[in-house]
């Protein structure tokens, strides 16, 4: 009789504890990114009353005879199947399609969440909502285009250094169109005029003008003359050939111009039947230096030489090989225009931070006012062989156990297991509202039935103590 008593004690106790699990699923039904979790049951000791026997000669077998001791929980399974993604537009808030986890980070111990909703400290640095650093690898140092996959370390997207894009001086130039032989420009005194933006080293911005002109020197229409104009500054400023050249600052003169070393204009010449290029300058050469030098040599702030990939450049590389001449409307459509035919060497303004954006592999590129997309880290993430095993710690925190497996401080890239990161969406929880009510049901049932074992067994206990009466 008291076998009874107990196991519905059990079977209370189990039901109860599966009640506070379905409890915490459907108050959790709005949670981002979280995960619910299911209640297994299994039965426990058995006490034997009698033994099996096997059979004899003259006898059968006989089964043994076993009474059950109620029940006790099994296990408590988290369910980490995704859950529906909602659109946020905001760019720190992220959703991983993958079985990979965030890797976060606080006191130098790491951490791992499926929530996305990230923002940005004072000091620049990726955190989570309660001030945990969102963790990933830097930019390679000797590299600045590519990762470097090291231990895991706080992620600065918006720190002091990368909201700025430094400025970098012009340093190659090419001419594309045609200059059209019955262009009357071409013969007058101001020839057909060109303009063109540079930049210097301090990310100031100056506007070139060039004319062309036909070469008299020859009776055909096959040399042309590039003269170099001025030069000025954003205030239209003529920085070329002024007075004082003891002046420090570019924009009050004292500086010089000069194409393959010289004030005199550039021959270009073509092919006069095809009206292909041939050369400029000399034969052979299909580029020209342009020059801009103080007039003073021990001038400071020498703002047109930069330092390239180690390399000091002096000057402007300017390719005319794109460069045709022929007969068209009258009117010659060449121009000059900033950086090489693969845009590279263009220079660029001193610019601001605009825009941060993640790809699918949770690289994180900042896109600047002057243009420039630069690489400032990537997001890592961390995989388990069994993330069932994970301990819950808390505001959408987990830790490794001996169960799950360990992190090893480096992690992997998202889209190494055909995962993504996408960028202005938020995993919902992942918890299923009619399960949910269903198991609701069940376990009601389950718990009211064996709160009837215990008042059945009571009335059968009352019984026999009346049968004294």
């Amino acid at each position: 009789m008291m076998r009874s008593l107990y196991s519905g004690v059990a079977g209370l106790k189990t039901h109860q504890t599966k009640m506070d699990v379905i409890g915490n699923n459907i108050a959790n039904v709005n949670t981002i990114g979280f995960k619910s979790s299911s209640v297994l049951f299994r039965d426990v000791l058995y006490q034997t009353t009698s033994s099996a026997t096997g059979a004899t000669r003259d006898t059968g077998g006989t089964n043994a005879a076993q009474i059950g001791l109620g029940t006790k929980m099994s296990s408590i399974q988290t369910k980490m199947e995704s859950g529906a993604a909602q659109s946020t537009n905001n760019p720190y808030d992220l959703m991983l399609d993958s079985s990979s986890f965030f890797v976060v980070g606080r006191g130098g111990t790491n951490y791992f969440t499926k929530v996305g909703n990230f923002e940005i400290d004072g000091a620049g640095c990726l955190v989570t909502s309660n001030g945990y650093q969102v963790m990933g690898w830097q930019v390679d140092p000797e590299n600045p285009t590519q990762i470097k996959r090291d231990t895991v370390t706080a992620l600065y997207p918006e720190s002091a250094e990368n909201k700025k894009s430094s400025p970098e001086q012009t340093t190659m130039m090419h001419m594309i169109g045609n200059i059209d032989m019955t262009d009357p420009d071409l013969t007058s005194t101001d020839g057909s005029v060109i303009s063109v933006s540079i930049y210097d080293s301090l990310g100031y911005n100056y506007t070139v003008k060039y004319k062309i002109t036909k070469d008299q020197t020859v009776a055909d229409d096959s040399m042309y003359n590039l003269e170099l104009v001025s030069i000025r500054d954003a205030n239209n400023v003529e920085i070329l050939g002024a007075d004082d050249p003891t002046t420090t600052d570019v924009v009050e003169g004292g500086y010089t111009a000069t194409m393959n070393g010289s004030t005199n204009p550039i021959k270009i010449k073509f092919d006069a039947d095809n009206g292909k290029f041939v050369y400029a300058g000399t034969a052979g050469q299909k580029e020209a230096l342009l020059e801009i030098k103080p007039m003073d040599p021990t001038k400071k702030g020498d703002v047109f030489t930069s330092v390239v990939n180690g390399e000091t450049v002096d000057g402007i590389t300017v390719d005319f090989s794109n460069l045709t001449m022929y007969e068209a409307d009258g009117e010659s459509s060449a121009k000059m225009i900033r950086g090489s035919v693969d845009k590279v060497g263009g220079g660029r303004a001193m610019g601001s931070l605009k825009n941060v954006n993640i790809d699918n592999s949770g690289k994180i590129y900042g896109v600047y006012s002057n243009g420039e997309t630069k690489l400032l880290g990537q997001i890592a993430v961390a995989n388990f062989t069994n993330p069932m095993a994970l301990e819950a710690m808390g505001n959408s925190m987990y830790q490794a156990t001996q169960n799950s497996g360990e992190f090893d401080g480096i992690g992997v890239a998202v889209d190494d297991d055909g995962g993504k990161i996408t960028q202005g969406v938020l995993e919902m929880s992942n918890v299923d509202l009619s399960s949910e009510f269903t198991e609701m049901i069940t376990t009601q049932r389950g718990f009211q039935a064996n709160s009837r074992i215990i008042t059945t067994s009571d009335t059968m206990l009352e019984e026999l103590v009346n049968l004294k009466r």
